[in-house]
């Protein structure tokens, strides 16, 4: 069994002797738009020793992960590629995290489906460097040419004399060999692999995860420690004005009541403000927060309410907006059209709700802090931790446990911060911080609300001359900067502006969108209001056409071709080289006809009944999925089947993708049906899963089957796999339930519209 492994277990055995190799990662990317050096990688990468590969004398090799373990499998999956070109037995290998230390480790937070994507070639160079040393160790302990040893299962064999060592007896006398240059080392021929691409590798963690062992930011104890949860306001920039604490400090257990300042808006990464509540257990930290008295000054976005925004959202998306992508002459094509079709497609706020809730430890003694957190950004944790405790950064060390779910929400350490605020308080004493489902929903960073407008011509043969997209959504940006009102490059770049269809006359743009909420990431981000409108719209279009939604949909994309993403407007393209990474609708019709072959695209359908189908470019990688749907008696929607298909380039763990995709249906297939946060007020309106509803065994799927495209040649660049399953669901389901009841859905959750 592989087992983890504590950070002072590994410096122990590092200790006792053995090897210890760094290699060169990334740097924070910075700025998206940068300019790209020969070798395909971004300007900035440096070669400082950040992760370390370690070989214990006994043989055992511990593998850091510097990269966060929420659900899809990081922590096995990095290992691996190191364990592959190491010659590493999997029995013997050994995984520990690493803390947020971005000098050391480069770029930590884990999001961007690109944890593989930019570190499968690093890991591969550590492995073969490691193996590589290990061999030069043995040649010269036999006296032999360094060319005729090889590592093999976790020795190095000299065959001409039959002679072997263990990884073991070798770790010292490796030590001590020069880490050879990475532009000579000798990468596996892949046709040897034994962990990259196969299914023989479990998940890490999942022994320690079904019999509970597994331990999460809401798990962490130390000894002496306190709890607290906190009284935050109910609208966003709100503050208080005044409290009364007396009956909260009568509470059995409560210790302190303290007021957290609420920050300057943009408020970026920084708690809401509020009152905490201290006190030697969860339970009683509650108890004395129901009975705080507080008068809230709630600010200016008390007027925000979600149905009279929607209106505003309306409004702008049917005037004229700003440009951003711009070819031919939009207006003229469409009034000389032989028919015109036009449709508005609404996607309201959405939550991450990962199962796990926000929680933290923080301890601050002898000038040192330590945090132990559930987070996505170590390394932005850290040094937000610093800065609002006035501590120097290398005073303070965070510990990444694992993460029960992120989907974005834990890219933001304003929970943290709030911990580390209660321990400064409590003059050092750890304190653990823990976040309510309720406090989940009412104060988080929410997917963004958008209104998708699309106008199009078609000519007497229903092609499409003209298109036009308005997109209207408050920005991420917003937590950045003033009140910004357009939607950043990246988010434009999500699936609209960077649209391969070959119509002659595209017209884009994005008219203002004023914030009222925190907008953060969200599990694929704004993929999913733009890919739901498209992919809808691509189906009204065949409709209207009188033809086939996926013979229509592969006549859009049109034949295999490379798009350079910049010539589309996308100036971020996921923050990929546009030469190492076009837009390939070759592989995007592929992904389409995988699906659809799959799921039986043409077949006859019962009454009541209907297939959909959508496809998407995000994250570098290309996802189709075709749904069917069947309709109840009293308008409920059930799914017997969904196929997925996915072309992110060569896997490394097959079956960590198969369990993405499955999630990515299963999470889309909620976000379609139910999910919705909703503001009266100010005021989020949901206040537990009762009211913001995730797929449930009932409503879920009963097949998901997923068609890995494949891909042997490890020489070309990985995609994505965490986030880009999810934007495709939601239109397809879309779709099918048009085919199957003859009703559009325009606007998400359905919930009751087919009821009604």
């Amino acid at each position: 069994m592989i087992a983890n492994l504590s950070r002072r277990g590994l410096l122990g055995g590092i200790a006792a002797g053995g090897l210890v190799l760094g290699i060169g990662l990334p740097a924070a990317r910075g700025q998206q738009q940068q300019r790209f050096g020969a070798d395909g990688m971004p300007n900035g990468w440096r070669d400082d020793p950040r992760l370390f590969v370690a070989i214990a004398e006994d043989g055992i090799v511990t593998i850091t992960c510097h990269r966060q373990e929420m659900g899809q499998g990081v922590r096995t999956s990095i290992p691996m590629v190191i364990a592959e070109e190491l010659e590493a037995d999997w029995s013997k290998v050994r995984v520990t995290q690493a803390p947020g230390d971005e000098a050391r480790f480069g770029n930590q937070d884990t999001d961007g489906s690109r944890s593989l994507r930019h570190f499968f070639t690093p890991m591969r160079h550590a492995g073969a460097a490691a193996r590589t040393m290990l061999e030069a160790a043995a040649a010269k302990q036999w006296g032999v040419p360094a060319e005729e040893v090889r590592a093999a299962n976790h020795a190095v064999l000299h065959e001409k004399s039959g002679r072997s060592l263990g990884f073991g007896a070798l770790a010292r006398a490796a030590a001590e060999m020069p880490v050879p240059d990475r532009t000579t080392l000798r990468l596996k021929d892949p046709a040897s692999f034994r962990l990259i691409g196969k299914d023989t590798v479990g998940l890490l963690d999942n022994h320690d995860i079904t019999t509970g062992r597994a331990g999460y930011g809401i798990d962490a104890r130390v000894e002496g420690m306190l709890h607290a949860v906190v009284a935050r306001p109910p609208v966003f920039g709100g503050k208080v004005t005044s409290f009364d604490a007396a009956e909260a400090l009568a509470v059995p257990g409560v210790v302190k009541v303290v007021a957290i300042d609420a920050p300057a808006i943009p408020s970026e990464f920084q708690p809401l403000g509020g009152i905490a509540v201290i006190a030697r257990n969860t339970w009683a930290a509650m108890q004395g927060r129901d009975k705080l008295k507080i008068t809230w000054d709630d600010g200016p976005h008390a007027v925000y309410s979600s149905d009279t925004y929607r209106a505003q959202l309306q409004e702008a998306a049917r005037k004229p907006g700003k440009v951003v992508r711009s070819a031919g002459d939009v207006d003229r094509a469409l009034a000389g059209a032989a028919k015109r079709v036009e449709a508005e497609y609404y996607i309201p706020h959405l939550a991450q709700t990962p199962l796990e809730p926000p929680a933290a430890l923080v301890r601050i003694r002898d000038g040192q802090c330590e945090a132990w957190a559930c987070t996505q950004a170590p390394q932005a944790t850290r040094t937000r931790l610093a800065q609002r405790l006035k501590l120097p950064e290398d005073k303070v060390t965070v510990h990444v446990t694992l993460l029960g779910g992120g989907f974005g929400r834990k890219s933001k350490p304003d929970f943290v911060l709030e911990a580390g605020l209660c321990s400064q308080a409590m003059d050092g004493a750890p304190v653990k911080l823990t976040w309510t489902r309720e406090d989940d929903l009412h104060h988080g960073f929410y997917h963004t609300v958008s209104v998708e407008r699309l106008e199009a011509g078609l000519d007497a043969d229903g092609k499409p001359v003209a298109w036009l997209h308005r997109s209207v959504a408050p920005t991420i940006g917003s937590i950045f900067a003033p009140d910004p009102k357009h939607e950043l490059p990246l988010e434009l770049g999500m699936g609209m502006v960077n649209l391969p269809f070959p119509i002659p006359n595209i017209r884009m743009e994005n008219p203002e969108a004023v914030a009222h909420a925190r907008i953060g990431w969200f599990r694929s981000v704004s993929n999913i209001p733009h890919a739901f409108a498209i992919q809808s719209f691509v189906a009204e279009l065949a409709h209207a056409a009188g033809r086939d939604p996926k013979d229509y949909l592969l006549e859009l994309i049109g034949p295999p071709r490379l798009y350079d993403p910049t010539d589309l407007g996308d100036v971020w393209n996921h923050g990929e080289d546009p030469k190492r990474y076009p837009i390939d609708t070759g592989r995007l019709r592929r992904v389409v006809e995988a699906a659809a072959e799959g799921i039986g695209w043409g077949r006859a359908m019962p009454q009541g009944s209907g297939l959909g189908l959508a496809g998407h470019y995000s994250f570098v990688s290309y996802v189709a999925a075709a749904v069917e749907v069947k309709m109840g008696s009293r308008g409920e929607i059930s799914f017997p089947r969904v196929d997925i298909a996915i072309d992110c380039g060569p896997q490394v763990n097959p079956e960590r993708i198969r369990s993405q995709m499955e999630g990515a249906v299963v999470m889309g297939t909620g976000l379609a049906l139910s999910a919705e946060v909703s503001f009266k007020d100010g005021r989020v309106q949901q206040n537990n899963f009762d009211a913001y509803e995730l797929t449930r065994i009932d409503s879920a799927p009963r097949e998901i089957r997923v068609h890995l495209l494949p891909s042997r040649d490890y020489s070309q660049p990985l995609g994505g796999v965490g986030e880009p399953g999810v934007p495709p669901v939601a239109p397809a389901i879309a779709n099918a339930v048009f085919a199957a009841t003859g009703k559009r859905i325009r606007q998400l959750p359905i919930r009751d519209q087919l009821t009604t």
